[in-house]
Order: C-alpha cells, then sequence, then structure tokens
C-alpha cells in the first residue's frame, strides 16, 4: 500500500482556521466488490478535522449522500469560497466539535470528487473506466473506508455518522464491523428503500441512459456530457428531498418575472425556474455515471436481505449504540422508516436513542440549522466525548 497522506496527528492543523486541503490515501491492494466483481487498486479522497488523541479514540467518521463529498467542513484551501457540505454542524464549538473530535469524510468509490470511479483510469486500458466502472454498494464503501481506517492507525471510531445515505453507511458499519464503532448517528435514513423511492431513482437514471449524449458511459472519449438528462435526474431528486409546505412557503404559485401566464412551455412559475437552475448547476459538476452508480446502490441497500427481510436478525451481531434521528415532513425517508430501525435493533436488546424532529424542511432537514435538532446532536456528542474521559 503507498499513500499520499500526511500523519492524522497533525492533518487538522488547518482545520482550527477554517481551512483544510484534500488528503489522497492510494491501495494498491485489490478489492473485491459484492457483486463479484474487483479493482486491482483504489485510490480515496478524505479530509480530516481537529486532532487525533494519543489513544487514537476520539475519531469520527461522516459518510456523505449521494451528491456531497469528503469535504465535510471548512473552507477549501486550494478554494476557501467552497464551503463543506456540513460545515454548520462539524467545527470548533458546533454540534460535532472539532476540539474534541478527530473528524474524518471520505469520498466514495465512484463518486466524482477524487476517489477512484469513472472518471479514473481502468488499467485494463488505459482509458477512463466510463460506463465500465463496476456497481458499487454501500457494503463496498464500508469495506473502503475500513481499510482507510487501518491506514491511520484508527481501530474504532468513536461515533460513524451520516444523513440519508450516509446513514446507511452508519448502519452497514454496525453490521460489517461490529467491533469497530462504539456509536452509529443514522439521520433522515432508511432500512431500505420503498417501491416508490426506488422508482424515482429510475426515472432520474433514464432520464441520464437516453440522453444521446451520453454514449453508454463512454461520453468523455466523445468530448461530450450528458448534461441534459442529468439536469432531469437532479430536478427530479430535488423534488424528493423537499416538502410541500416548505415549497409552498419558498414558491407557491408565485409567476416568474411576469404578471400573467405565458401560453407556451417557458419558465412561468417561480419553482419551474427554481428547479432548472439546480438541474443546471448539478450538471455543471456531477458526473453522469456517478449518478447512476450511486443512486443504484441506494436501491440495493438492505440489511434484511440476507435474514429473510428480519431486520432485527441483521442486526443481530452489532454492539454499537444508536441514535436515530428523523423529520416529521420528510416523505422520501419518513419517520415510519426510522422506527422500523428503532424497533428492530430494540428487539437485539441494542441501547438506542430516538427522536423524531418537528422541522418544515423535508429530506433536507438533516443539513438545515435547525436548534431541537443540532441541541440534540450536541449532547449526544457531549455524552460521547465524557465516555472518552
Amino acid at each position: 500500500m503507498t499513500s499520499k497522506a500526511i500523519d492524522p496527528s497533525v492533518a487538522g492543523e488547518v482545520a482550527g482556521i477554517g481551512l483544510v486541503q484534500e488528503l489522497v490515501m492510494e491501495f494498491d491492494q485489490a478489492l473485491k466488490l459484492t457483486s463479484g466483481k474487483e479493482l486491482s487498486g483504489f485510490r480515496l479522497a478524505y479530509e480530516t478535522y481537529g486532532h487525533l488523541n494519543a489513544e487514537k479514540s476520539n475519531a469520527v467518521l461522516i459518510c456523505h449522500a449521494l451528491n456531497a463529498s469528503h469535504h465535510v467542513a471548512g473552507r477549501r484551501a486550494d478554494n476557501p469560497e467552497d464551503i463543506g457540505w456540513w460545515d454548520n454542524m462539524v467545527g470548533p464549538g458546533k454540534p460535532v466539535d472539532t476540539n474534541v473530535f478527530f473528524v474524518i469524510g471520505v469520498n466514495n468509490l465512484g463518486s466524482c470528487f477524487g476517489s477512484t470511479g469513472p472518471t479514473s483510469l481502468n488499467p485494463a486500458t488505459g482509458e477512463p473506466y466510463g460506463g465500465d466502472f463496476p456497481v458499487v454498494t454501500v457494503e463496498d464503501w464500508v469495506q473502503a473506508q475500513a481499510h482507510l481506517a487501518d491506514a491511520l492507525g484508527i481501530e474504532r471510531f468513536a461515533v460513524v455518522m451520516g444523513g440519508s445515505l450516509g446513514g446507511m453507511q452508519a448502519m452497514q458499519w454496525a453490521i460489517s464491523y461490529p467491533k469497530r464503532i462504539a456509536h452509529a448517528v443514522v439521520i433522515a435514513s432508511t432500512p431500505r428503500l420503498s417501491a416508490q423511492n426506488i422508482a424515482f431513482n429510475e426515472v432520474a437514471r433514464r432520464a441520464i441512459i437516453t440522453d444521446p449524449d451520453f454514449c453508454g458511459g463512454h461520453f468523455y472519449k466523445e468530448n461530450k456530457i450528458p448534461k441534459r438528462g442529468l439536469a432531469v435526474a437532479r430536478m427530479i431528486g430535488h423534488i424528493t428531498y423537499l416538502s410541500d409546505d416548505d415549497m409552498a412557503q419558498k414558491f407557491g404559485r408565485s409567476l416568474r418575472q411576469r404578471q400573467d401566464y405565458s401560453y407556451d412551455f417557458g419558465v412561468d412559475f417561480e419553482i419551474e425556474s427554481y428547479l432548472r437552475y439546480q438541474g443546471e448547476k448539478f450538471s455543471s459538476y456531477f458526473d453522469a455515471n456517478s449518478y447512476l452508480l450511486i443512486t443504484k446502490a441506494l436501491d440495493y441497500f438492505d440489511p434484511s436481505q440476507k435474514t429473510q427481510g428480519n431486520l432485527a436478525q441483521a442486526f443481530a451481531s452489532v454492539e454499537s449504540e444508536f441514535l436515530v434521528v428523523s423529520f416529521s415532513t420528510d416523505w422520501r425517508f419518513p419517520p415510519e422508516r426510522s422506527h422500523e430501525i428503532v424497533t428492530a435493533l430494540m428487539q437485539t436488546n441494542r441501547r438506542v436513542v430516538y427522536a423524531e424532529v418537528d422541522a418544515p424542511h423535508g429530506h433536507d432537514a438533516f443539513l438545515m440549522d435547525d436548534p431541537k435538532y443540532h441541541g440534540l446532536i450536541r449532547s449526544y456528542f457531549q455524552r460521547v466525548a465524557h465516555e472518552l474521559r
């Protein structure tokens, strides 16, 4: 194994002033994937915040959701305008306090922000993988993250935490590596996707795949980008992240720079303009193949599949404590899905704290500044910090 990483005990030095740098760990060993395929080697892009203590017992792994990355908090040293996606949650004096904890953010395999993915060179061809990159799963991501933890000398995480797809990774950590995680924090997540959620993902994928510029996933060598399909995919996804009440409050039926309907197929309503903007912005920085891979990983996540649908049995080997948080207006992963997680954990006699936060923002509430929500996370992490003393 080779590495470009700096010593984890000093990697967070720059984080105290809000500037962080991307680190890269190169692995030259093969990674066997759930699908049966194999990566002959791989790289993981990551960032760290805070200081790893002498016992290496204060490490917290933050797992990202679909379109996020390892840039969790602070401002990037090479681009100070780029603020971490969970900067309101992670940092000095924040709910996940980097004065106390050593926080790691990792970009998952198959994503497009520095870790091995579709834009990486396929050693078998010398060209980008493109559509040939193997399908990856949440289990594969967790396995790769465990390799990174090994390389950093971290035998056990104080907490593995994530929202949405990140919460799935926290659950998988507790299942795959029960002795390597003390606490799992699962926010706005689900033990498996519903048929409706799989349907949304499939419509989004078809928008990308049927874009004439997709070229079977090999659009890089054609100097094309399936921006139209990717923009529509993002528009579909974005609708599911917001609640009806939140959309009504922000946009209602307000018209966009006009007093009456245009009676054509342009933009009439503010919500149309907003969705088009979000789609176009997303298609300018995210990779279409990565979107396909990550939504498929979402679809495939189901720990109970190996236990004939028995989620409690899937959690039977779990040793960590859990904090599970849901949001009242999250209709993509509603509170009922979190109830399933909590019930299954209780059936296995695991210690679990559950909270349903009354917030108007829908699924995206896990990214917001709601004081009740942040107070809950702060209190839980203070308890974890007390255990470290």
